[in-house]
């Protein structure tokens, strides 16, 4: 197997439309950085896009001061909070001014998993980061970090970590959403034991539907 690189993904990497993006993030490292040099770090499994076309979308209707972050510049955070109790995480994608992101669904621990387990209250290796919430909660994050910069001078980052294969991506609707059902935006890595429950997602060829073309409004 491969080393995993270390390096931060430029902002070129998210300046591209969303279902690119997010299937481009699979096997990518997401880093936090702490006190005296430590990290927590989790390598990707899960994505779904999200486009301003779609009704889905938090960008649907235009900007507003909750989404404004998705209509800024690529390769920024945007955070926000849902069901009352929840964060939830997405990395900014495309041109600015045109609303679309990346939420992260799932990862698989790689360091710090003792800060992970203290701040989820759980010690299941398959429960610290395996859902959109679980993985904020154990990355701590809030909505103090909407609008971070992930590729310069934050102590939050995505590194390159090591590409998944065409092979083991897994393509098909997205979960916990009432419009738009029928776009396959959800990515995964086949039969990873960190990809968060729900629909399983059917074998796709990359370069189907919606995989890789840019939206118009």
């Amino acid at each position: 197997m491969s080393s995993r690189s270390t390096e931060r993904l430029p902002r070129r990497f998210y300046s591209k439309p969303s279902t690119v993006v997010a299937r481009e993030l699979l096997g990518r490292v997401l880093v936090r950085s702490g006190r005296k040099g430590s990290r927590i770090s989790a390598r990707i499994v899960e994505t779904e896009a999200y486009e301003q076309t779609d009704p889905a979308s938090h960008s649907f209707r235009g900007p507003t001061a909750r989404n404004a972050v998705m209509f800024g510049p690529a390769g920024h955070l945007y955070v926000y909070f849902t069901y009352g109790m929840h964060f939830c995480m997405n990395v900014v994608t495309d041109r600015e001014g045109w609303g679309s992101a990346v939420l992260l669904r799932a990862a698989e621990p790689l360091e710090g998993i003792a800060t992970m387990r203290r701040r989820r209250g759980t010690s299941g290796p398959k429960l610290l980061c395996s859902g959109p919430a679980r993985l904020t909660q154990a990355f701590g994050i809030d909505g103090r970090f909407d609008g971070v910069d992930v590729v310069e001078g934050s102590t939050l980052w995505v590194e390159r970590g090591v590409p998944v294969p065409a092979a083991r991506v897994r393509i098909g609707p997205r979960v916990g959403i009432r419009s738009g059902v029928e776009q396959p935006w959800r990515f995964s890595v086949a039969d990873d034991a960190f990809v968060s429950r729900g629909r399983p997602l059917p074998a796709r060829r990359i370069g189907g539907a919606g995989a890789s073309t840019r939206l118009k409004g």
